[in-house]
């Protein structure tokens, strides 16, 4: 694959039209936290017969489970393949929080309960989340365990002698958190033994909210992405029955710390990054080319600078490679070998850095004005900016990159 399909385009150019109509006049109230995205996500949804989609195909999954017959899960959210990426990246021009937010709930969310849990879980919990009826959240890094996610995980769960445990500890940066009606929580085992909390393992468990002992706590206030609600979660002696414990089993295998389930939401979530990243850059240089032509200075329009046109064929580079690097993924995902954790981790830290440079010098381009909130290259920049941290700061990206190579 080397360019967007012609019906791709299409899907594009619809997705522009309705963000264009519904997104864009609400802009002001979602970047300040005044309205949450859930309405305007299930509305983008409904329009574009997703949640019909996505329904449909749960139903055929789970009774290929229930069958015992072998059926291929769909991706996050269910919405493979181009059409995934163009949505992540027309809103993310506009809106990152929006799609930060849809993402968490309908991939890493679903995509775990899909993983781990038996039939019976899938059923009870999938079917609202894959339509975004429910809002989930995937609840993993805690206030002293940000990038070193597993093993400094503080938060417990011990059984309580009745088949069901008692879950004490907290959770922060969780997207979706002050909203969500579904939580997905890793928790350590405490067995009572002397077992450094490094090496315990690591168990997941389904929670809603309402639940006694769990508080969600109310929204951040963040440099960026404020369409996208992260807040806190406080498990006070929270009583969870087994019913609740991904699987229904202690028993994780060899993945004693639950690691491989994060890695694989590790993974998508990058590749994830790289698209919400292409948005960015493309709303940021369609923006910079648009005021390269009006802007006069001089007499003559500042396109005509050969500084100017320097940054606007940087960012040229910059949404090139970018956009390459998630064809590449793409047809790699459709042969069946779908992008490692250190390629991923690659796609993020490049694409996150790209985006963040070309959205400063969008704001550089543009002078006082790009300072000014009304002209918008300030709210890319500082949405760039998260993703570098976002999914794993960019300093772990590194980490992960070379280890993948020094294996081989």
């Amino acid at each position: 694959m080397f360019e967007w399909s012609e019906e791709d385009l299409m899907v594009r150019d619809a997705l522009r039209g309705f963000i264009d109509k519904e997104v864009r006049p609400h802009i002001d109230e979602l970047e300040t936290g005044q309205l949450p995205p859930y309405d305007i996500t299930r509305k983008m949804l409904s329009t574009f017969g997703i949640d019909a989609m996505n329904r449909e195909a749960l139903e055929k999954e789970l009774e290929a489970e229930e069958s015992g017959e072998e059926r291929r899960s769909s991706g996050p959210g269910s919405l493979g393949g181009s059409m995934f990426l163009i949505l992540n990246m027309e809103m993310a021009g506009v809106s990152l929080g929006i799609i930060a937010s849809m993402g968490v709930s309908m991939g890493l969310t679903v995509s775990t309960i899909k993983s781990r849990g038996t039939l019976a879980q899938k059923k009870r919990w999938l079917p609202e989340l894959v339509t975004m009826e429910k809002v989930g959240a995937w609840a993993i890094t805690e206030p002293d365990s940000g990038s070193d996610a597993l093993g400094g995980m503080k938060t417990t769960v011990r059984r309580d002698g009745d088949g069901g445990y008692i879950l004490k500890g907290q959770k922060t940066f969780i997207t979706n958190g002050p909203y969500a009606d579904t939580m997905v929580v890793f928790a350590k085992l405490d067995e009572g033994d002397d077992t450094p909390m490094r090496d315990r393992k690591v168990l997941t468990f389904v929670l809603d909210a309402g639940m006694d002992g769990l508080t969600q706590g109310k929204p951040f206030k963040k440099m960026g992405m404020m369409s996208s609600p992260t807040g806190e979660l406080f498990f006070d002696d929270v009583r969870v029955g087994a019913d609740r414990l991904l699987g229904e089993t202690e028993d994780t295998g060899s993945d004693k710390r639950g690691g491989d389930s994060a890695k694989q939401g590790f993974t998508a979530e990058r590749i994830g990054i790289a698209a919400l990243s292409l948005g960015i850059i493309n709303e940021a240089q369609r923006l910079s080319i648009d005021y390269a032509k009006t802007r006069k200075l001089w007499g003559q329009e500042i396109g005509q600078f050969q500084l100017i046109q320097l940054k606007l064929a940087e960012m040229e580079v910059a949404r090139l490679n970018v956009q390459n690097m998630l064809f590449v993924a793409m047809e790699a995902a459709k042969a069946g070998k779908p992008p490692t954790l250190a390629q991923a981790s690659a796609m993020k830290l490049y694409s996150s850095r790209a985006a963040t440079e070309v959205a400063m010098e969008a704001v550089q381009l543009f002078g006082g004005n790009g300072y000014m909130a009304e002209y918008r290259v300030e709210q890319l920049a500082r949405d760039a900016k998260s993703l570098m941290i976002y999914a794993g700061s960019n300093e772990i990206q590194v980490t992960h990159v070379a280890k993948g190579l020094l294996r081989g």
